[in-house]
């Protein structure tokens, strides 16, 4: 008699010896990959991450992953979803390290849903210059910008100024409009033909060292 082995029972047997192997687990071991190579592995590289002597494994959890809308497949190749890759909020942090007690994972936050909540109307500019470093707003940085925000007095904006583009202050005083830098050596700005507006900045993303990103 025969015995079919199905991807169910391919998985529960190499289960035991790998209890990390849960959809988390699974999760951020593609996360990792994915961050330093900046692309999906194959399946065959799947099998080395997972540990796992079978493609029909690596199938199982990318079908698992895409039903839980944490990867997605075109015809030919594996991306990651929106709200793939999540990172622990391991808690708050006052003036010290946090004690012993309050290091247990807290929850669960995806930076893309953490920065971006209208993503098909939001884009990234690499900052140039100086004029905003008051504002913390280094040269190099990256900036999210929503283009179909209604910009408020005192947002950060994109902007074209009579042909040129720039990012300041948006200052709105009756029917005038000014465009102020966070930098005393700038001063501001009015158009003299056309002022148009491109979008509000909304978070501004840092790369301090290899591998490291901030954000405010």
């Amino acid at each position: 008699m025969k015995y079919l082995l199905t991807i169910e029972h391919s998985f529960y047997y190499d289960l035991p010896m790998n209890k990390w192997r849960t959809t988390e687990g699974v999760q951020r071991r593609l996360a990792a990959f994915f961050r330093e190579n900046r692309r999906m592995p194959t399946y065959a590289e799947m099998m080395g991450l997972l540990e796992v002597r079978s493609k029909s494994v690596v199938y199982f959890w990318v079908q698992k992953l895409i039903s839980k809308g944490l990867l997605e497949k075109d015809r030919r190749h594996l991306r990651p979803a929106r709200r793939a890759f999540p990172l622990p909020m391991v808690g708050d942090i006052q003036a010290g390290l946090p004690a012993p007690a309050e290091e247990e994972l807290r929850d669960v936050v995806s930076l893309d849903e953490y920065l971006i909540t209208r993503p098909d109307s939001t884009f990234l500019v690499r900052v140039r210059g100086d004029s905003m470093i008051d504002e913390g707003i280094m040269e190099g940085d990256l900036v999210i910008v929503e283009k179909d925000r209604e910009p408020a007095s005192g947002d950060i904006v994109l902007a074209e100024v009579d042909g040129q583009w720039t990012m300041k202050y948006l200052r709105t005083r009756g029917r005038d409009t000014i465009l102020e830098s966070a930098n005393r050596n700038y001063p501001p700005i009015r158009a003299k033909s056309e002022l148009r507006l491109g979008g509000v900045i909304t978070a501004v993303l840092r790369k301090y060292g290899r591998g490291s990103v901030g954000h405010r």
